[in-house]
């Protein structure tokens, strides 16, 4: 096998793959399907309301993923004017996409104890490695499909442009500092794009991730074991 197309490399696109195929498409879902709810068929009318990865990929997105480890999915479409209470309706379908990763990640974590997988994962410091077999890598992708979860949850939650947590952020701001907030969105979004490239960011998304690893876990314990 070529140096570099070593298991670890492998492993690290499967991860990838998941996220573009699976993980972002059940976000923007979620986005859509909230936005449909409360008055917004515009995201529906597009074919935007399915879980069809497709639908979701961002070419440049899934490129910029697959080389570098960030990228980013097709924003769902969305019309505030359709909704009854604007600003309060939006910030609901912001909080869908993040809320949906945090239900994938508890599903996720209850599917790690049903088929015996905290057996090989560290749920202290939340890590696992594979041991080569074929249920170990089932474990592996299911320690990796909560990991994610959690971390795009807590990322998406953050109060930056264009992340889901700036409309959060706007429905409590004044409407003076809401405006002077979007105006400055740009500084903001390099701001944030600055820590993200530079691994700031990593070290309190972590320290959240492990914290409410710890409490899913204590709640999973609870959980019979079938496998």
């Amino acid at each position: 096998m070529p140096a570099w197309l070593n298991t670890d490399l492998m492993l690290m696109w499967l991860v990838r793959l998941m996220v573009i195929f699976l993980i972002n498409p059940l976000h923007e879902f979620a986005h859509a399907f909230i936005a449909h709810k409360l008055g917004d068929d515009t995201a529906k009318r597009e074919g935007r309301m399915t879980i069809d990865p497709l639908s979701h990929l961002d070419p440049f997105g899934a490129i910029f993923l697959m080389a570098f480890g960030f990228g980013w999915a097709k924003p769902v479409p969305v019309n505030p004017a359709n909704f009854k209470h604007k600003n309060l309706d939006m910030m609901f379908v912001a909080i869908a996409g993040p809320l949906m990763n945090f239900l994938a990640a508890i599903a996720g974590i209850a599917a790690l104890r049903m088929t015996g997988g905290f057996e090989v994962v560290d749920t202290q410091w939340w890590y696992c490695a594979t041991d080569g077999s074929s249920q170990g890598y089932l474990y592996w992708m299911l320690y990796q499909f909560v990991d994610v979860n959690l971390l795009l949850c807590f990322f998406n939650l953050l109060p930056i442009p264009p992340l889901d947590g700036s409309r959060v952020l706007i429905y409590f701001l004044p409407p003076k500092a809401a405006v002077w907030f979007m105006r400055y969105s740009r500084v903001f979004y390099g701001v944030m794009f600055f820590l993200l490239i530079t691994g700031v960011l990593s070290i309190p998304l972590s320290i959240l991730e492990l914290l409410t690893v710890r409490g899913l876990v204590w709640l999973a314990s609870f959980l019979p074991v079938v496998m």
